[in-house]
Parts: structure tokens; sequence; C-alpha cells
């Protein structure tokens, strides 16, 4: 089998919970379905946390001095699961000591072949907490809200994207049988020279032993350190990223240099959104007489569509694709033909999502489902 392994773009912690919103599991689910698929344990779930949101609000929490930044986030990523417990395998953030070591090592030898270096550019910092608003951007602080900027000039870490080649190519992305969107290699083969990628932040894999102190690595590209370092740990020279076209856009080009270590290759699968608003309708699992199969159509099924349909599932075709998983689900066999299981396995390794919609590859997956001995997942009947 395929030294593939899923796992979720790391989300970022913000306010909220995926009770109150499940698209935001959409990702991880979609990874553990397919994970499940190949046979292969639980991965944790990866989590952005090294975010300028972040600073801010611990800076503004009334329990500051007595609660660190670590410990605020970890209680925060502790209560998106409510009122189910955290993944039994674990939690992995961008800020994880391996993430930071291994961010560092990436760093150091990237600099040594010139792939990164260090450049003195005129900034913007807020006068009053040093912020670095970047390198043209002017108008209020975002830490906090000071309206005066100055200009100085500070060293940088920066990637010079015309010494680097394409940002992202179609190679980078994990998808047969699927059409490739011209729209984001155009994103990343428009990004601007010189991509900065050193941030003042709070929390971060702190830049100081290569000469940049009061700076971290830019979450953009650690969200991509964070992955292979989860796969360091599975042995896994083969990560997929389980990500939006959204996403994908706004981080490919600063991952860029961070998709590669060793023999390890990070590639992208990517995933449209999913209308929850309309698969939460009580209504609907009345009509269709399918209340028994809800949490596998929330859970597993539409994080699997939306791996096909890379655009986001239409909110009309949610009463077709439930009855579609309904019919499949009645018609499943006992035991999945051994024949038709591995070449299905094959295809969820490929990237190939077009099975999702084959009435009876969907029902030797679901068999399979049903005899699979690893538990499910925390994030199941959350919606």
């Amino acid at each position: 089998m395929s030294d593939v392994v899923y796992f979720n773009g790391p989300v970022q912690n913000g306010d909220f919970t995926f009770a109150e919103r499940p698209g935001k599991a959409a990702g991880i689910r979609l990874a553990e379905a397919l994970n499940a698929l190949l046979g292969l344990a639980p991965v944790p779930h990866l989590w952005n946390t090294v975010t300028l949101a972040g600073d801010v609000r611990h800076r503004l929490a009334a329990d500051r001095d007595t609660v660190g930044r670590t410990q605020r986030e970890e209680q925060t990523l502790q209560a998106k699961y409510a009122p189910s417990p955290p993944p039994t395998a674990g939690l992995f953030t961008d800020n994880d000591p391996r993430v930071a070591a291994l961010a560092l090592t990436m760093t150091r030898s990237l600099l040594a072949d010139g792939t990164l270096t260090v450049h003195d550019l005129p900034v913007r910092l807020c006068a009053r907490c040093a912020h670095m608003a970047g390198t043209s951007v002017a108008g209020d602080c975002r830490s906090c809200g000071h309206h005066v900027l100055r200009a100085v000039r500070r060293e940088l870490l920066v990637l010079d994207r015309g010494a680097h080649g394409p940002l992202l190519e179609r190679d980078d992305l994990h998808a047969v049988g699927a059409r490739t969107p011209a729209h984001l290699l155009n994103i990343a083969h428009h990004a601007p020279r010189l991509l900065v990628l050193s941030r003042t932040r709070d929390h971060g894999v702190d830049l100081a032993p290569i000469g940049l102190p009061g700076l971290v690595l830019d979450p953009r590209a650690g969200l991509h350190v964070a992955v292979l370092a989860a796969a360091g740990e599975r042995a896994s020279t083969r990560p997929v990223m389980t990500v939006t076209e959204n996403a994908a856009a706004n981080v490919a080009a600063y991952g860029a240099p961070f998709r590669r270590h060793g023999a390890t290759r990070l590639r992208y699968a990517l995933h449209g959104k999913i209308p929850y608003e309309t698969a939460a309708s009580d209504r609907l699992y009345e009509v269709h007489r399918a209340r028994a199969v809800r949490e596998l159509f929330t859970d597993w099924y539409l994080p699997l569509c939306a791996a096909r349909e890379r655009s986001g599932v239409s909110a009309a075709r949610i009463p077709a694709l439930l009855k579609f998983l309904r019919r499949a689900h009645l018609a499943r066999p006992t035991t999945p033909p051994g024949d038709l299981l591995n070449h299905l396995r094959h295809r969820a390794a490929a990237g190939d999502m077009r099975w999702v919609t084959d009435a009876r590859a969907l029902a030797c997956a679901l068999s399979d489902r049903e005899n699979a001995t690893w538990p499910a997942g925390p994030t199941r009947g959350a919606p």
C-alpha cells in the first residue's frame, strides 16, 4: 500500500466550536475518513495557533498574568470539541517544540543553499507596541490599534520568488481525475517577488537562533512544517494536507520552500466548503426517511463529497446526495469484496475521489467503515 497519510491543514484556533461551526472540521473529517479507508491509525488533529488574533486575545484577557499564551491556546482547543472529548490521537500545533526544531533545521538548510536569505528591508512598526505592519502597509496597528506607524529598516527572512522558480505547480496537488484550478497557480505565480517569511508575534517559532530576535516564522510557512513534523512521527514521506482552495491560495506561496524535507514531499488535497446549514435541517431527514444515516452523512460522506466537488458542495445537491448515501447504505455488503476494496484504497491513496458517487464503491467503503477497528473520531456528531 502507499506511503500516503492524510493530515488536515492546521485549523486556525479562532473563537468558535465545532458544534457552532461544523464546516471548520471538514478537513479533519476528510483526513480521518481517507486514513480509515487506507487502514491507517488515526492521526492527530493539526492546529494553527501562531496567529496575531491569539496574541491580541491573550493580551486583553483579564487572567493574562496567571494563564500563559500556550496554556490559553490549549484551553481554547479543548473547548472546540465540547461536549465530546479531544481526539484519542491528540492535538498537534504549529508551536509544538517538534515543529520549532524542524522549522529551524529546515530554515538553516534553506539559508545555507541560498533558497532563503536575510535582507535589510524598510518596514513599518507600530510606534506604541513595535508590531511590524509590513513592508508597505499603512493604517492602524492590527495588534494594539495605535494609529501611528514609523518607518524603519529591519533584517527579515525572505524568499526571492524569482530565484526560487514556480511557487505552486500541478504536481503539488494530490488529485487524480480532477481539474487543476488554474486560478490557484496564477495566484501563486503573481505573489510579490520578495516574500517576507518572518513576523512579529508573541507566540511561534522563534527566529532568534538564526539572528532575527523578536521575530517568528510566518505562520503560513509554519503550518506546512507542522504537517511535515506530524508526518515524521508517522514515518510517512508522502503527507497530504487537506485544505480549501481559498486557504491554499493564502498559504501556498509562503509554504513553497517548506513542502520538502529530505525524502518527504507534502502535497495538497483540495476540498470545497459544505453547506451545513442545509444539511442540519431536521425536515431533510424526515422527508427522505434518513434519520439513521444523519451523522454518517454530515460527518463522513459530505467531507468526502467536498473532496470531489472542490469548488464547494451546492446546497441544492444535498437532498440528492443524502438519498444516494441512504441507498448505498442499504445495499452495503456484510463484508467488502477484497478486490473492490483494494482498488478503492488505491484510488483513495492516489487522490482519485470520483468513487464517492459510484454506488458500488460507496457501498464497499461503508462496509469497510463498519468493519474497521479504529474508533470513531471525536468530531462525529458535532453538527
